[in-house]
């Protein structure tokens, strides 16, 4: 696809849609910097415009004009994306959801909240746990992160494992098409069988098919009690059999996650937190349980300590304290800044079947030492999820840029064969683009790809994303 270039008449007829204090331009390098770059390794893009609208209506106009003049649109929420998606490859307009930012209605009685895609995570879980409420999906990035940018990757976050991601509490959502049309999705109800599911087609889609304007949330009840240990492992792959060893028994933790030595030992080191790590210790579990009952969550762990015990662990460190629980928290959610601290690097967002976890993470490791790298592993093992933080190091740049994507296939192509996939919630965006044959085949490709034709005829709405 071609698409023009914007002229000075079109930056005119862009910035009076949206006022021109909300218009960000080139020559405004400083303001304009935050817009070139999300949170995927080093990647650098610039838009031609940068357009902040207030509302539906005004993106409305912006994908009309868009739309008929060829120009290419990248929607963008806060920029905390890990697959490239949030980056004008094709430069054009970005288009910014930083306005709409308000939770238009929490509903109480049918346990419902309406929101727009500005909003950051943390803000919305917090304004809902003042209710009594709760909304699980908690990415890494949630105190940054935009809760339509979790739509767009169907993020997960640790509390995945009990909860379920970002696509199991969408009930229904307003998009603007590509073509600048605004409609809703679905109906704010539990149930819908009324012909094909638009909003569950929306959620993951990276910002291709239209852009999201507001959100019906499903909410749950408040579980107020909370146990969260750390449980050290003398060998790594031991650490991943307990995670399926722990469903097996019976058991559901709000969180389950796995870190690796260098993981944990890198992080304490970020964020200045004390953590006892024994020389023998190469991997450790995080576990929360939650639930009304402090009673019944000792009963649980319990059955955790019966499970470990079939397992050569060093002594687990349960939190005795809030500060102490937040500490462990903090540590987790700040493994991927730790690692890039270190090093440039590449993350992987793998998942596999639970149970093939250990399969993974020995095969990850052979696989390094053949294409001579190392890797950072970490993530959300009650998924299956493990983030493979590939470092650069020592690695020469010839290496680095021309050996190690064949490294690369090679584990997706792992995962493919363990039953699993090369995305479990990054998205496939820019980054993973060149991999997605991998897992997907051709049939799925041309179902997707017919799917992104009907929707925007003219590509433009977050071209070079996915295919």
């Amino acid at each position: 696809m071609k698409f023009n270039k914007l002229t000075p008449d079109a930056v005119a007829a862009l910035s009076a849609i949206v006022g021109p204090d909300h218009v960000v331009l080139p020559a405004d390098a400083d303001n304009m910097y935050r817009y070139t770059h999300d949170e995927t390794e080093d990647l650098r893009y610039q838009p031609e415009i940068v357009l902040k609208p207030a509302n539906a209506e005004e993106i409305s106009h912006i994908m009309q004009y868009c739309h008929q003049n060829f120009i290419p649109v990248t929607p963008r929420g806060a920029g905390t994306g890990l697959s490239g998606g949030a980056l004008a490859v094709h430069e054009g307009v970005i288009l910014s959801t930083e306005r709409l930012n308000s939770i238009v209605e929490i509903d109480e009685r049918n346990l419902q909240a309406t929101v727009e895609p500005g909003v950051i995570t943390q803000v919305f879980q917090e304004a809902v746990i003042q209710k009594g409420l709760f909304y699980p999906p908690d990415p890494s990035s949630r105190g940054s992160s935009f809760l339509g940018g979790n739509l767009s990757e169907s993020s997960g976050g640790p509390r995945a494992v009990k909860y379920g991601v970002t696509k199991d509490y969408v009930l229904n959502v307003e998009v603007v098409m590509p073509t600048g049309e605004i409609t809703w999705t679905g109906a704010n109800v539990l149930k819908n069988a009324t012909g094909y599911n638009l909003t569950q087609l929306m959620v993951g889609s990276e910002g291709t098919l239209g852009i999201i304007t507001k959100i019906v949330f499903k909410l749950i009840p408040y579980p107020p009690q909370n146990l969260v240990m750390l449980v050290p492992f003398r060998k790594e792959e031991e650490a991943c059999e307990a995670v399926y060893k722990m469903f097996m028994a019976g058991i559901v933790p709000s969180a389950l996650e796995f870190m690796e030595r260098d993981a944990i030992e890198w992080t304490a080191k970020y964020v200045n937190i004390q953590v006892d790590l024994p020389q023998d210790i190469q991997a450790h579990l995080l576990i929360e349980l939650d639930g009304k009952d402090k009673d019944v969550l000792f009963q649980e762990a319990e059955q955790v300590y019966q499970v470990l015990d079939a397992f050569d662990i060093g002594e687990v460190l349960v939190a005795d304290t809030e500060k102490q629980k937040a500490d462990l928290w903090h540590l987790r959610r700040n493994v991927g800044h730790a690692v890039k601290s270190n090093s440039i690097y590449k993350e992987e967002d793998t998942v596999v079947p639970r149970a093939e976890l250990p399969k993974l993470l020995k095969g990850v490791k052979e696989i390094g030492v053949k294409y001579n790298f190392k890797s950072v592993c970490y993530g959300h093992a009650g998924d299956g999820n493990l983030h493979i933080n590939i470092v650069k190091g020592n690695m020469s740049d010839d290496d680095w840029n021309n050996k190690l994507p064949e490294g690369i296939k090679e584990i997706f192509r792992l995962c493919v064969s363990l039953g699993g996939t090369i995305s479990g919630e990054h998205g496939i965006g820019l980054v993973q683009r060149p991999y997605i044959s991998i897992a997907l085949n051709e049939v799925q490709l041309r179902l997707m790809k017919g799917i992104k034709q009907l929707f925007d005829p003219h590509g433009i709405l977050n071209p070079g994303k996915i295919f």
